[in-house]
């Protein structure tokens, strides 16, 4: 039947729009490579993947133009039965990339998604929930709250009219537009059987960057995204922020600022140096022919390297003999 009036009078009393093709905000440039992976794969996947057919057109709730929103976006999915970890994580992600100014595109669902959502907003950022159903009321109503955040701060997208209500199959026809949309997606708890896990074949098959974000080996909830990590060697592990913007960013300005072992007091003494250092006891005062049977180096070397470790604060001179300082007996 012809509801088209019957949609787009739905869809105005509740502030949505309907974007087209022929609209200034449509995203032509991230859908161009789902149109590409249509064109690949036709006359279609067998089994139980979903065709990646482009969108004919998206209702839209909240006032960021499409275009711009999707033009720096990176999607973070995962488990809905999420554990603290998960949602932390998911969080922080959120966080950091709306601050890197990326928009965080998730599915408005229980769980990482929220999660997801509350961080790039608390960051004051942009974030996009793609739904599974309609904009008059999207699902779950349990997310009435942060759906309102989401529409006067960011986008509610949908490929349904406003009316329409959450059903299995939208929810995987939904992923591979999460999926085509972004420039990557970061699985940050997934189970065996998780859609998000189908967000992330959806991705590889769209030509995307697929990120895993490890768990603890005992969670079921992140057996999914190990299981990914470990067969498909084009996914990338990746355990913050930084490391997600590199691999998705411009080449040369995204770069992830490798991360720094804590410094230690011993940190850059010569091997020699190191082992006349071991010679010397926790407590108390040696001498140079003691520390040397210790340590087993010659005598002559312990006279060579203990003024070095004095200058540097690792050793001292006493009447009684040469001791450790505090800094010396810190945790190596």
């Amino acid at each position: 039947g012809d509801r088209a009036e019957d949609d787009l009078a739905a869809a105005q009393a509740v502030g949505a729009r309907l974007v087209t093709p022929e609209d200034d905000e449509w995203p032509d440039v991230p859908l161009h490579q789902l149109r590409l992976a249509y064109d690949r794969e036709r006359p279609g996947p067998r089994g139980e993947e979903v065709p990646l057919a482009p969108p004919l057109a998206l209702w839209v709730l909240g006032r960021a133009a499409v275009d711009e929103a999707f033009a720096r976006a990176v999607a973070v999915v995962g488990s809905r039965s999420a554990t603290p970890y998960g949602e932390h994580v998911a969080a922080g992600f959120g966080y950091e990339l709306a601050g890197r100014s990326w928009t965080v595109v998730s599915g408005g669902a229980y769980g990482i998604d929220g999660a997801a959502h509350r961080g790039a907003l608390s960051a004051d950022g942009l974030t996009v929930a793609v739904v599974a159903g309609g904009l008059a009321a999207p699902y779950p109503r349990g997310h009435a709250v942060l759906f309102d955040r989401i529409r006067r701060d960011g986008l509610l997208v949908s490929e349904w009219p406003p009316d329409a209500t959450p059903q299995r199959h939208r929810f995987l026809v939904r992923n591979r537009l999460i999926a085509g949309l972004t420039a990557g997606t970061v699985i940050v708890e997934a189970g065996l059987r998780s859609g998000a896990l189908a967000t992330a074949r959806q991705a590889l098959r769209v030509g995307r960057t697929v990120m895993g974000v490890p768990g603890p080996v005992t969670s079921g909830e992140s057996a999914g995204v190990h299981q990914l990590l470990r067969t498909r060697e084009e996914v990338a592990l990746v355990t913050r922020a930084a490391e997600v913007v590199e691999l998705i960013g411009a080449i040369g300005e995204d770069l992830a600022a490798p991360l720094a072992a804590p410094r230690r007091s011993r940190d850059g003494l010569d091997p020699i140096s190191l082992q006349v250092l071991d010679g010397l006891p926790a407590t108390g005062a040696v001498s140079p022919d003691r520390i040397a049977a210790e340590a087993g180096v010659p005598a002559f070397t312990v006279l060579r390297c203990l003024p070095g470790l004095e200058v540097r604060g690792l050793v001292e001179s006493t009447p009684a003999g040469w001791t450790l300082t505090d800094a010396a007996r810190a945790p190596r």
